[in-house]
């Protein structure tokens, strides 16, 4: 009992320091996106600060997996979190002086989302070998918080950024960077968490086959790329979503509502980590993954019944509940089910997948609402009379409608789990467990 939650401490104090400087990470890269379209007033210039990430994010993806399968990973954290703050630093600099520029902006963005990668494919790494696998799905399910973070970073931006402005938010996240860095170094850690484990015929890698080691133990695996694929089409749901919420609720709403609403979204989310983190989920993953795939679906669906605040209120907080047990389900077979030895690049590959669907669908949102969704439900539109009669037509309802669709889709992957392939995944050997270590010794260290 003492090394079961010996284990769970660890996790749980390295969990708090990465999730205090995602907080601050998160506020300030909403802070800046502010800042670029209050000085531009371009919505271009404003979401290509997310294309960049994005992008910076999947590039450095194969690199931060094969480094987490060589190199000590305690000091793979603390490297990502120094450059993080070093960034940060010059970031303050700019600000206190005066001299931030808009084209600034981007390269300090993507060196944070690149160090964010290393440092996320990392913690991902370390979590089965940090919890023992009884609890797996917990810790999984509360290392979702972080994204409720992300989420709720608006109203928080907001509220600094009228109080200590700027340089206050750019000095707070310098601030965070510390304390993570402060937990990470002076915290006793397992040595199998923080050191790779021994590969057979390592010294035959070439440098393409480590990039690409992820992808081939997924495909050695039967039904864990194909799990993955579900987990990517469910990140682009979730992504269009996310990004065309907000539009839809300026269509009948103001600011501060927004500002609300999105606050609740996050509380949505927080409180599925919670509940996932105590209860566990269910003993066969695939069931969790597929019921709540479903319900997730019914509440993006229903978000298209009216242009009510009320309503958004309530679905929101339902949907985002979803995430961290169909993350954390998802991300527990993934990572008991392969080998260790390839674990940080099976992550770095699982990481690719869950953002590259996102930067689709931030990339496909916008041009898909307001050139072909919004004109077919607008008065006379060529859906007007048919969808339109069902959830209305005017500002909005073009969006309401790919919530309706996208909540279809979710139903769909639901009904998809139900196949052989991927009924099979919770009965693949369990790798992790099996080699090496015991869950007791795991913990123990």
């Amino acid at each position: 009992m003492t090394t079961t939650t010996e284990g769970l401490g660890r996790f749980v104090a390295i969990w708090v320091g990465q999730l205090v400087s995602l907080a601050g990470t998160a506020v300030t890269g909403f802070v800046l996106g502010v800042w670029v379209y209050q000085l531009t007033g371009s919505a271009t210039q404003f979401s290509l600060i997310m294309l960049v990430e994005a992008i910076a994010a999947i590039s450095v993806a194969p690199l931060a997996g094969a480094v987490a399968d060589r190199v000590d990973r305690r000091w793979t954290l603390v490297a990502s979190d120094v450059v993080a703050a070093a960034v940060t630093a010059v970031l303050l600099t700019l600000v206190t002086a005066g001299g931030l520029q808009v084209w600034q902006v981007y390269p300090i963005s993507a060196v944070a989302a690149m160090c964010a990668t290393f440092r996320m494919v990392t913690f991902t790494t370390m979590l089965p070998l940090l919890v023992p696998e009884q609890h797996l799905s917990r810790a999984n399910g509360l290392a979702q918080a972080g994204m409720a973070v992300q989420i709720s970073a608006p109203l928080a931006a907001g509220v600094l950024l009228a109080t200590v402005g700027l340089r206050g938010v750019v000095l707070i996240d310098l601030f965070t960077y510390g304390v993570a860095l402060a937990i990470t170094v002076s915290l006793a850690l397992p040595e199998r968490a923080v050191r790779p484990q021994p590969r057979e015929h390592a010294e035959r890698d070439g440098a393409m086959a480590e990039l690409r080691g992820g992808w081939t133990e997924l495909r050695r695996r039967s039904g864990l790329g194909t799990l993955l694929l579900v987990l990517g089409a469910f990140d682009f749901a979730f992504g269009l979503a996310g990004v065309l919420v907000q539009p839809l609720i300026l269509t009948f709403a103001g600011p501060s509502t927004l500002g609300v609403l999105m606050f609740a979204g996050g509380g949505g989310m927080l409180l599925g980590s919670a509940v996932m983190s105590v209860w566990g989920g269910p003993k066969r993953r695939i069931t969790g993954v597929s019921a709540f795939l479903a319900i997730g679906g019914v509440a993006l669906a229903l978000h298209s019944l009216a242009p009510s605040a009320l309503l958004i209120g309530i679905l929101a907080p339902a949907f985002l509940f979803t995430l961290p047990v169909i993350t954390g389900c998802t991300m527990s077979l993934l990572q008991t089910k392969v080998d260790p030895s390839t674990l940080g690049r099976v992550m770095a590959s699982v990481r690719m997948v869950s953002q590259g669907a996102t930067a689709i669908a931030y990339a496909v949102a916008g041009p898909l609402a307001d050139q072909v969704f919004e004109p077919m439900l607008a008065p006379g539109g060529a859906l007007a009379d048919s969808v339109g009669g069902v959830i209305g037509t005017g500002p909005g309802r073009g969006i309401a409608l790919i919530f309706v669709i996208t909540g279809a889709v979710l139903l769909v992957l639901a009904a998809a789990m139900a196949s052989p392939r991927l009924r099979a995944v919770d009965g693949l050997p369990d790798l992790l467990h099996t080699k090496g270590e015991s869950d007791v010794e795991l913990a123990a260290g």
